[in-house]
């Protein structure tokens, strides 16, 4: 039997390998799992999303608190490694997995690589623009297996000196859910939620941390044209990047104001949001929800800034970078929706099967865990 150690630290990590680690326990003759839960999930002003996940009947957690207030992203990367290491000094682990491009994850990959455990990375070789990419390429270099979207990301890991027979395209995760027939119909989401109003808009903006100086205009622009436009609007909380402070104090006062049009949320189950996404009139900000997961429902991204500048360019989603533009596109998708052709550009599902038939391969557990550089056949200059 083989134990594998899974690690999320946000609501979208998780919702990527919820699906991963509910098929490996299905198999508890050939897998056990563990789950460590850290991050965004234990912090009560995001939510407190832990408890969404002790919902899903996910076998032997593992929690503990990362952060403290305001500690930095090196603080907070520190205190992971520290909180992973003391869970793997008393639980035995075959592999780790990690997802993405956060703090989180690289935490996971560094004691992994340090301590002589495989390491398995989900989503890698994606590109965005912003110290996120620094992160997720530093996690692809760490791990000793590759699990990517499509074979754009497999060249860019190739690129990267990667082995090609560890990379194996498998999508993205959470495309199971997006494609989910049973995800909840919109009317119990909003009982849940207590969203009031039809027709409606979801804004999240997350913080660039190389950009701190202009995250104050931004967000308030944002919000002031929010108001103006009288549309209905589902405001989830940002990530808690280095930033978020100023985002959140900004959306605070609005919900001071108590518009009936603007709903604030902290978070939500992720198939509760997926409905929600999939019935929206737009999403806007700077998520990777509105690149990775609007397209496949059709549903029109308005996206602003650097955040997701080298993502892929998909007729659905519309690049801002500035604000000029901005209202003129609220009052066209405000008006009616105005769905696009479904692109699914990051899998088509069916992740989890794919994901499982390789663990089953007696090759990968035969990997060696010093890891070699792959060099390309570069033609002589």
């Amino acid at each position: 039997m083989k134990t594998i150690t899974f690690i999320t630290g946000t609501r979208a990590d998780y919702g990527k390998i919820k699906s991963l680690i509910l098929e490996l326990q299905k198999k508890k003759n050939k897998f056990k799992t563990n789950l460590i839960i850290t991050g965004m999930h234990n912090i009560r002003k995001y939510g407190y999303t832990i408890d969404e996940i002790n919902k899903d009947k996910i076998l032997n957690c593992y929690s503990f608190n990362n952060q403290s207030k305001n500690a930095t992203m090196d603080i907070i990367l520190a205190n992971t490694i520290k909180g992973i290491n003391k869970f793997l000094l008393n639980n035995h682990t075959d592999l780790i997995v990690v997802h993405g491009d956060r703090v989180e994850s690289l935490a996971g990959a560094i004691t992994g690589c340090l301590n002589n455990i495989k390491v398995a990375h989900i989503e890698g070789g994606e590109i965005s623009g912003t110290v996120d990419e620094i992160l997720r390429h530093s996690i692809s270099k760490l791990s000793h297996l590759h699990f990517v979207t499509n074979k754009i990301a497999k060249q860019r890991l190739l690129q990267m000196g990667e082995k090609k027979k560890n990379i194996f395209s498998i999508g993205s995760p959470d495309v199971d859910l997006i494609l989910k027939k049973n995800l909840p119909n919109l009317s119990k989401v909003k009982r849940r939620y207590n969203i009031l109003f039809g027709n409606y808009a979801i804004f999240i903006f997350h913080p660039v941390t190389t950009e701190l100086k202009k995250i104050k205009y931004q967000i308030q622009t944002f919000l002031n044209l929010i108001v103006k436009s009288k549309f209905n609007y589902i405001i989830l909380l940002p990530n808690n990047d280095l930033g978020s402070k100023i985002i959140l104090e900004k959306i605070f006062l609005l919900k001071k104001r108590k518009f009936s049009n603007i709903k604030i949320l902290p978070s939500m189950r992720f198939e509760y949001y997926l409905t929600l996404l999939k019935n929206s009139n737009f999403i806007m900000g700077n998520s990777s929800s509105g690149i990775m997961e609007a397209p496949y429902y059709g549903v029109p991204t308005i996206d602003f800034g650097s955040r997701q500048k080298n993502r892929a360019k998909l007729s659905s989603v519309i690049s801002l970078n500035d604000f000029s533009k901005l209202n003129n596109l609220i009052n066209k998708f405000k008006q009616k929706k105005h769905k696009y052709k479904p692109l699914r550009y990051f899998g088509t599902g069916n992740s989890q099967k794919k994901f499982l038939s390789i663990l089953n391969q007696k090759r990968i557990w035969s990997i060696k865990n010093q890891k070699q550089f792959i060099q390309l056949n570069f033609k002589k200059f």
